[in-house]
């Protein structure tokens, strides 16, 4: 018997005289129960999920559990890969392991591998290795045994790799898009003002699957963004992975209207308006995630420009310890978050994981004994017992308008998604003078310069003095992968330069460097975290502010106080072997 492996026999290959059983027999249905308690216990989903797909996979036969809870989002793929090896004690594959030919006889049907998520991996002397989805069905293995007429020997694989690689070796080496490709049949020149036309193209079946496709691997690859760029030789798609762009197969330039297409009408605008730029939403399920993308396009030379924002629904962790806060940052911000009353602002540039931050503030007061209502463009993620409010300017309900009627809803807390003018600003403030809390983000490129923004915009001196408690500052950082990452000695010099004793007053600085693997898709970061500065308004502060003094001046006597700026919080956690030198490099300055 080979290790890690569990063995399925064919029946046409045992003795007449014995019973025709599988040598070692695959864990029966009721391993489900198991399979479950697994989830529940690692957190992955809840008792009350499980048993309402239990419930409905009662109902439906064709559907086993797993399966089931990939379908209704409830837990990832990947999760599900896991339980699955955990239950059957069988080892769980990557896409590394899989062969560019399929090792398994000819007499095996193409339509069973698909549709039962089994690919072949390796063809031994008296045997054939395979991955599977499910490893609990035993009719599956029993049948793929008999068609081969030799043992199983079974492994868990991860349903989308093993598609990929099912496509990959039955397609002559070419992969899904250029098989998709291949079966597209738009015109070489395709007409845009006849829209009827292109409404056809964006129906027809290797259209849809190409746009499926890209957002697929978008997820499969940790995306936030695509990126659909229309050029006059070529159709560019790029994928946003940790802050950092990166190009991946694309479509035919053939196909670029049609592609486009199919994404407008995914989002409801208006296929026939290709003039200006236009919003909207699609909500979708991913290999078992449920989505909500935000979609924008604008007008360029060759075509319309798409970008997708992909928000993850689950995948989100309301937790300031997972997104990086810690030590004299968080104290604080908790601290000041604490208050009953006055306005904390969140500052960076676009993608700097603002909002994510202001959620996680609201999930953390968020208690019975508090009201909390929200005003966003657009509501990125739903809070259990929260008002959240989404803007629609088309009909006047903007920020201002809506905070009119919020302060006479009697909130004991106020989130604004953005104060982006001086009436929003206005009546934060008064809110805040009435007693509540407010929260609120500015597009500004630290802590100081927050100050600075709002006075710009016309708000009072003595007003921002009044109300704003505190001011946190951030940008994101790409977290070193747990798996391959690796150390090296810092070189005095830039021990020296970066004062990086202070992080570790004994012993050799040891600093981290990226190595990359198959967890990280040889990136070697995987996910981010963010690095904080927080300006605390205390007196002497409040007299800078009220003599209009530069965010220079404000910045010095914050330092003065204890404040770390976001370059010292990054040093700190690059020595801490948490990201690179770098990386906090590539999104700070030294101040």
């Amino acid at each position: 018997m080979y290790p890690n492996t569990r063995e399925v026999t064919p029946l046409s290959a045992q003795p007449a005289s014995v019973e025709t059983t599988p040598t070692i027999e695959i864990p029966p249905i009721d391993n489900y129960g198991l399979f479950a308690e697994s989830l529940v216990r690692k957190g992955k989903a809840r008792e009350a999920e499980i048993n309402r797909a239990r419930r409905l996979a009662a109902q439906t036969d064709d559907q086993p559990l797993p399966a089931l809870l990939m379908k209704l989002g409830i837990v990832s793929e990947r999760d599900i890969a896991e339980a699955l090896a955990e239950v059957s004690g069988l080892p769980l594959v990557g896409t590394s392991d899989y062969p560019e030919a399929s090792p398994l006889p000819e007499t095996v049907a193409t339509r069973f591998l698909k549709e039962n998520h089994i690919v072949g991996i390796n063809a031994l002397d008296d045997a054939f290795e395979v991955a599977i989805a499910n490893p609990l069905e035993q009719s599956l293995l029993d049948a793929l045994a008999l068609a081969c007429e030799k043992p199983v020997l079974a492994k868990v694989g991860i349903p989308s790799e093993i598609e990929r690689a099912i496509e990959q070796q039955l397609g002559a080496g070419k992969s899904l898009m250029g098989q998709l490709v291949d079966n597209f049949g738009g015109d070489d020149e395709v007409n845009e003002a006849d829209v009827e036309h292109l409404k056809d193209l964006a129906s027809e079946a290797p259209v849809i699957r190409m746009v499926n496709l890209i957002m697929q691997r978008a997820v499969e690859s940790r995306a936030s963004d695509i990126h659909v760029e229309p050029f006059e030789e070529r159709l560019k798609v790029r994928f946003r992975v940790d802050g950092v762009l990166k190009e991946v197969e694309a479509p035919p330039v053939r196909s670029t209207a049609a592609v486009i297409s199919r994404i407008k009408i995914m989002a409801k605008l208006n296929i026939a308006e290709r003039r200006l730029p236009q919003d909207g939403r699609i909500k979708l399920q991913v290999v078992g995630k449920e989505l909500d993308l935000r979609v924008s396009t604008v007008p360029t030379m060759f075509g319309e420009s798409v970008v997708i924002r992909l928000l993850h629904k689950e995948s989100i962790k309301f937790d300031f310890s997972s997104l990086g806060f810690e030590g004299k940052a968080l104290d604080r911000f908790l601290e000041v978050l604490a208050l009953p009353h006055g306005i904390i602002l969140i500052t960076g540039p676009t993608g700097s994981g603002k909002s994510t931050t202001l959620y996680t503030a609201l999930h953390k007061i968020n208690t019975p004994e508090r009201k909390i209502i929200t005003v966003e463009d657009p509501v990125e993620y739903q809070l259990e017992g929260v008002n959240q409010i989404q803007t629609k300017a088309q009909i006047g309900l903007t920020f201002a308008s809506a905070l009119r009627s919020i302060v006479r809803q009697d909130p004991d807390v106020i989130m604004i998604g953005e104060m982006r003018d001086l009436e929003t600003a206005r009546i934060a403030v008064q809110s805040a003078l009435t007693g509540h809390m407010v929260l609120s983000t500015l597009h500004t490129n630290d802590a100081a310069g927050g100050v600075t923004r709002l006075l710009d915009m016309g708000l009072e001196d003595y007003l921002i003095a009044s109300t704003v408690n505190g001011i946190l500052g951030q940008r994101l950082v790409r977290r070193l992968c747990p798996h391959c990452h690796d150390t090296y000695p810092a070189l005095p010099e830039v021990v020296a330069e970066m004062r990086l004793r202070r992080f570790q007053p004994h012993g050799e600085v040891m600093l981290p460097r990226p190595v990359g693997c198959e967890m990280c898709d040889g990136l070697g970061y995987k996910g981010r975290l963010a690095i904080q500065e927080f300006l605390v308004m205390t007196d002497d502060i409040r007299r800078l502010v009220m003599t209009h003094a530069q965010a220079r001046l404000i910045e010095e006597q914050a330092l003065k106080e204890g404040m770390d700026t976001m370059y010292e919080d990054g040093l700190r956690k690059a020595v801490a072997g948490l990201t690179t030198l770098e990386e906090v490099l590539r999104v700070t300055s030294d101040n």
